[in-house]
């Protein structure tokens, strides 16, 4: 190499956003929809196996959403994020599994509810040990167990909240809710939670 030849690096690409993803698969490019479902085929799990609480319904409903997604995504109209509209399949899709499972569970929802007291469940953060982590992996059934107990509308907005960290405008827009609506069923969710799981937290 002569000298004070540097050595040229080719910039590193950058990722191909959602919205041109969206509209190569739109398209007919089976690729780009490929890369969409590499995106965000863990997310969509996390969130769906909150919802149903085992892997079995999980893993089926995480193959439909990808599915149902494949099949509309002509008719995506870019007028939310390409991870909202998913994240609406999915929890759509979630719902009607839990209303053929078991019969809905019917609650009043007018009464408005303040943000006072409006407290996250946390699990607490130790230094890690086998007897630490024993103690945190309990802990995140019990959560889970605690959630999946919840009436399906307030546990949708608690998984989507809470545990999957959206802000309650994505959320408004997921569950098709106004911001109000959302920080009611926030609201009550986490106060159910909290009773549920008062003597282990």
């Amino acid at each position: 190499m002569a000298q004070g030849t540097e050595l040229q690096v080719a910039p590193k690409a950058l990722p191909v956003p959602d919205e041109e993803l969206v509209r190569r698969a739109q398209a007919g490019k089976t690729e780009a929809f490929e890369e969409l479902v590499r995106r965000y085929e863990r997310k969509v799990y996390n969130v769906v196996y909150r919802l149903l609480g085992n892997h079995e319904d999980a893993s089926e409903v995480l193959q439909d959403t990808f599915l149902r997604a494949y099949r509309f995504i002509g008719k995506f109209q870019f007028k939310s994020s390409f991870f909202t509209w998913l994240y609406r399949i999915a929890t759509n899709t979630s719902l009607t599994r839990m209303r053929k499972r078991r019969s809905p569970v019917v609650m009043s929802l007018d009464e408005p509810v303040g943000e006072d007291g409006d407290l996250a469940i946390e699990i607490p953060d130790h230094k890690y040990n086998p007897e630490t982590m024993m103690r945190q992996r309990e802990l995140r059934e019990l959560v889970q167990k605690a959630v999946d107990g919840l009436p399906e509308d307030y546990r949708s907005v608690v998984v989507l909240r809470d545990l999957e960290g959206l802000s309650n405008e994505e959320v408004s827009k997921i569950m098709k809710l106004s911001v109000p609506a959302v920080k009611s069923r926030l609201h009550r969710g986490r106060l159910a939670l909290r009773e549920t799981l008062r003597e282990h937290l």
